[in-house]
């Protein structure tokens, strides 16, 4: 059997004109991937694989910087699970300590802020019985939890006519009720 030298150059002929359809077919689809910086201009092939090139390169330092960020927001978002813009400090989950109040006044309007632990589910009730008992007016009142944190605001009106004294009663109470009685509970230990 003899192989005919025109039949196996022609077999050849066929193959590598196959791989260069196939390649430019492949750089093509490549070149519809890629945004175009050129305007008007047909780039050549290695000007094509330069774009595809810089293009990639530029994703994955968009890539890296966008997983930067998020690992920036999620660390942002652990951290302020635990905050309250009100305190104008972060607070760690309250199990077994002491209950944070805070109160503001602003003429007769008073904001009474507390963050407490799971456990002071009572507090609530008693922060606005208390309010109710100096004469206070409660306009609105809510609570969010957040893991093991619960997030007290009473909003509340003062009908008096020395509304910084009122204030002082209700702040000296609400501490003495839950802040020292628990400071006092947890020394018994």
């Amino acid at each position: 059997m003899e192989k005919c030298p025109s039949s196996s150059t022609a077999d050849r002929k066929t193959i590598e004109k196959n791989r260069r359809n196939q390649m430019k077919a492949l750089f093509s689809k490549l070149n519809s991937l890629v945004p175009h910086q050129r305007s008007g201009e047909a780039a050549s092939l290695p000007d094509q694989l330069d774009d595809a090139v810089n293009y990639i390169k530029q994703l994955q330092t968009n890539l890296e910087k966008m997983r930067e960020k998020k690992d920036r927001l999620m660390g942002g978002i652990e951290k302020s699970t635990h905050c309250n813009a009100g305190f104008g400090r972060c607070a760690e989950p309250i199990t077994g300590g002491s209950p944070l109040v805070e109160i503001h006044e602003t003429g007769s309007v008073l904001e009474v802020q507390m963050i407490t632990g799971l456990e002071y589910q009572f507090m609530f009730n008693e922060s606005i019985r208390v309010l109710h008992e100096e004469g206070a007016d409660v306009v609105n009142a809510g609570f969010s939890v957040v893991e093991d944190t619960v997030l007290h605001t009473i909003h509340s009106k003062i009908e008096e006519l020395a509304p910084g004294c009122a204030a002082a009663r209700i702040s000296e109470k609400l501490n003495k009720k839950f802040v020292n009685d628990q400071a006092d509970a947890l020394g018994s230990i």
